[in-house]
């Protein structure tokens, strides 16, 4: 079973795992980062994509023209939210990493319900793929990211992508995830002190899922897939008052079951809302993703024993 690295991450204690950087090149002041936007077809309409790109620097000379490529998703519980939302998250990674990061105006319910969105979103990957060498993309380093229903969506496209052959992923980042259209694993004893409301998330899944039978589609029901293997590793993020919690860290617990390398972080002094652009939350999916997209350079032996010592544990370790 891989290490899963389940702890409290703070702006002030980075800790071990994702969090510190380990190389020089984490500590490079971030670079100028330009934007674009494009259209492309999905599911039952044209779909806007914004893609931001790191500039290049002088002394860039050894670095390959093509870097790893991040596609990320907004959040709005399937039935709000737009592309600008994502624009301070997905220029910090382009800056910080540094990718390309593509975000998308995906679809929104009631006027497209499932499976519109969720197609939407592999039709931009596809389009990533696909338009790799113009936007200065390693399609072979390629992974997802997204917050509240972009996390949903994330879930469900490394499935759909594992599924379909491809584009391969090589990692998905879960920001505060809505996985569980039934609300069954919302813990009562949560509901007076949440930061989020019951009612809201479930009236959103009303609107995105109409059909009651779509509630355990494993595309919009994460939480509820049996068929866990194959999938990239993953990086959940939850918030200490989120109703939402249980359900990521409960999905990450089947992950690692599953055998797919998995962390789940509990962001300190985050709220459901606040944690996509939290300082601590962008700094530990920095590092993830620079390990996964191969933007660090491998940990030397004792290094390697001080990882696996520091990031080994299980879910019944995250205080309560």
């Amino acid at each position: 079973m891989p290490a899963g690295a389940l702890r409290v991450a703070a702006a002030d204690q980075p800790g071990p795992g994702t969090g510190a950087p380990a190389t020089a090149e984490a500590n490079t002041p971030p670079r100028a980062v330009s934007a674009a936007d494009y259209w492309t077809q999905g599911y039952a309409s044209r779909i806007r994509l914004r893609v931001f790109r790191p500039e290049r620097r002088a002394d860039d000379g050894a670095v390959p023209l093509r870097q790893p490529g991040v596609l990320y998703l907004h959040g709005g519980g399937f039935v709000g939210g737009c592309i600008d939302d994502a624009d301070v998250s997905a220029r910090h990674l382009a800056a910080t990493l540094p990718a390309v990061v593509v975000t998308v105006g995906y679809s929104l319910a009631p006027a497209a319900p499932f499976p519109a969105a969720p197609e939407d979103v592999y039709a931009a990957l596809c389009c990533m793929a696909e338009h790799a060498a113009t936007w200065g993309i390693d399609r072979r380093r390629l992974a997802v990211a997204g917050h509240d229903a972009g996390g949903n969506l994330s879930a469900a496209l490394a499935m759909i992508a594992r599924d379909r052959g491809g584009p391969g992923l090589r990692a998905q980042v879960l920001i505060a995830p809505m996985l569980d259209p039934t609300m069954a694993r919302v813990r009562p004893d949560r509901l007076a002190d949440a930061d989020n409301s019951a009612e809201a998330c479930a009236a959103c899944y009303r609107q995105y899922l109409p059909r009651p039978t779509e509630r355990v589609h494993p595309y919009a029901a994460p939480v509820e897939s049996r068929r866990l293997h194959g999938l990239p590793p993953a990086l959940l993020l939850t918030a200490p008052q989120d109703l939402l919690r249980t359900e990521a860290e409960r999905y990450a617990s089947a992950l690692i079951e599953a055998g797919v390398a998995t962390q789940v972080l509990r962001v300190a002094d985050a709220c459901h809302d606040s944690i996509a652009t939290d300082r601590a939350a962008l700094d530990e999916i920095t590092c993830f993703l620079r390990w996964h997209l191969g933007l660090t350079r491998p940990a030397g032996p004792r290094k390697r024993r001080r990882r696996r010592a520091a990031t080994a544990g299980t879910a019944d370790e995250l205080p309560g």
